[in-house]
This record gives structure tokens, C-alpha cells and sequence, in this order.
């Protein structure tokens, strides 16, 4: 019976998803062109307030806990693990103070519209990933701007999302640059937990009533710590938690 639901309600929701992205395209180009970074920045805002509001036709719920306050007087890493497409717009909208940019594959770069348009123009990473050298230099380009303007990255060290929900051992590569080129950074990790469940029947239908949970953890100074040692702390402190909240609810 909640597939049979899910799917009259899954085709309302690709509408408006549709709707939205289509209809923020141009906002996105009127404000990157015309107005600047900061306009385009606040479109992209509203973007993924708006995909969170058409996951609500879902039934979706997102709860976002975050206790800390997080200056932005020095660059940010926000690592989280990667369950989902829709882990993303609450990161956007809950953390849009903290400017959170991209690293990402580069075949996102084109063919979506609203989000390919802002991963090409508002700071993001396109890396290849067949391309170790040209991911190397597309990080460390993006990290110069950051440390110059105390903006944030977000990574997903998993490399792919993690389609049940099991989590994924961090991949150092791309961490470990991160670190050694923002070695003032303060990491801000995040446990994702549930936005696996939309995705469980391939996309279509979408799964509806789900509880989507984000967890931002206690900061902690890049400058603290060996780069290498380090994966294995943020990791433990993400995957830790994701564990607490499995164990929880068995």
C-alpha cells in the first residue's frame, strides 16, 4: 500500500521539482550576471529551500540538528558521509551563512538545469575522477578562494553515495588535500542519516514519510592534527554517530 501511494504522489513531486529548477535557471543567470556574486548566492539559497519544499509533497521531513556556532572568521571543511542526491539542499539552506561550496564529478557540470549552472558559476570543484592530476588542481584552485574568503567546502569522502545506508570507509585522497591546502580550517563534520530511504525503489517511485536527519558534530581545528591521522578522526566522528542512531532505533 505505501508504494501504491508513493507513486501518484512521486509524479506530483517530479512536477515541482521540475517546475522549480526550470524556473530558477533563469533567476540564477539574472543574478550571477547582472547583480553578482552575493544575488546569485541568496538565488541559489532559495533554490534548495524550495527542492525541500517540494520533497514535503512526500510527506519528507528534515530535522537539522546543529548546536554550534560556527564563526566564519577562517575557511570551513564540511565532511559528511553520502546517502543521497537529497543530502545536499539542507546542507545549502541550513548552512547558507557559511557559503558551502562543492567538490564534485564532473558530468554534474551540464544537462541539469539550476544545479549544473550553479556548480559551473558559483565556486564549486568539477573534478574527474579518471583524472587524478586534474581533481588535484581543481581542489587546490578552489581551496586558494576559500582560505582568501573564509568560505566553506562540503565533501563526501564516501566518493559514491551509499545506497542502504550502510556507511563507507572515507576515501583520503581528496581529505587529506583539503587539509594540507586549508591548513587553518575548521572541519565541521556531518552524519546524514535516512535520505537513502527516498532513493530506495530506484527514484521512482520516490519512498514517502520520510524522516531525513542531519547531524553537525563539534568542530574541530585542522591545524590540530597530522593530515593523515586526521581522516580516520572525522571519520570516526561521523560514522560513530551514524552507528548510535542505527543501534537507537534496532
Amino acid at each position: 500500500m505505501r508504494k501504491l501511494v508513493a507513486y501518484p504522489l512521486s509524479i506530483i513531486f517530479y512536477l515541482a521539482f521540475g517546475l522549480v529548477i526550470v524556473i530558477f535557471h533563469p533567476i540564477q543567470w539574472l543574478c550571477y550576471n547582472l547583480l553578482g556574486y552575493q544575488a546569485h548566492k541568496k538565488s541559489v539559497d532559495y533554490l534548495n529551500f524550495m527542492i525541500m519544499r517540494t520533497l514535503n509533497l512526500l510527506g519528507t521531513r528534515f530535522s537539522f540538528d546543529n548546536k554550534h556556532v560556527i564563526k566564519r572568521d577562517q575557511p570551513i571543511i564540511i565532511v559528511a558521509n553520502h546517502q543521497g542526491q537529497w543530502d545536499i539542499p539542507p546542507i545549502i539552506w541550513y548552512l547558507r551563512r557559511l557559503h558551502p561550496k562543492f567538490v564534485s564529478k564532473v558530468e554534474l557540470g551540464h544537462g541539469i538545469p539550476s544545479i549544473s549552472y550553479n556548480l559551473r558559476k558559483g565556486g564549486s570543484a568539477l573534478i574527474d575522477r579518471k583524472d587524478k592530476r586534474q581533481s588535484i588542481l581543481a581542489i587546490r584552485d578552489l581551496t586558494k578562494t576559500l582560505n582568501a574568503t573564509n568560505r566553506s567546502v562540503v565533501i563526501f569522502p564516501e566518493g559514491t553515495r551509499s545506497k542502504t545506508g550502510v556507511p563507507k570507509e572515507f576515501a583520503k585522497g581528496g581529505l587529506v588535500t583539503l587539509f594540507k591546502s586549508m591548513p587553518t580550517a575548521l572541519i565541521v563534520p556531518v552524519t546524514i542519516n535516512n535520505s537513502w530511504k527516498l532513493m530506495r525503489w530506484g527514484g521512482f517511485p520516490q519512498d514517502i514519510g520520510v524522516h531525513v536527519r542531519h547531524h553537525v558534530h563539534t568542530p574541530i581545528l585542522v591545524a590540530n592534527h597530522d593530515p593523515e591521522e586526521l581522516v580516520k578522526i572525522v571519520q570516526d566522528v561521523v560514522l560513530a554517530d551514524f552507528k548510535e542512531i542505527r543501534q537507537h532505533r534496532s
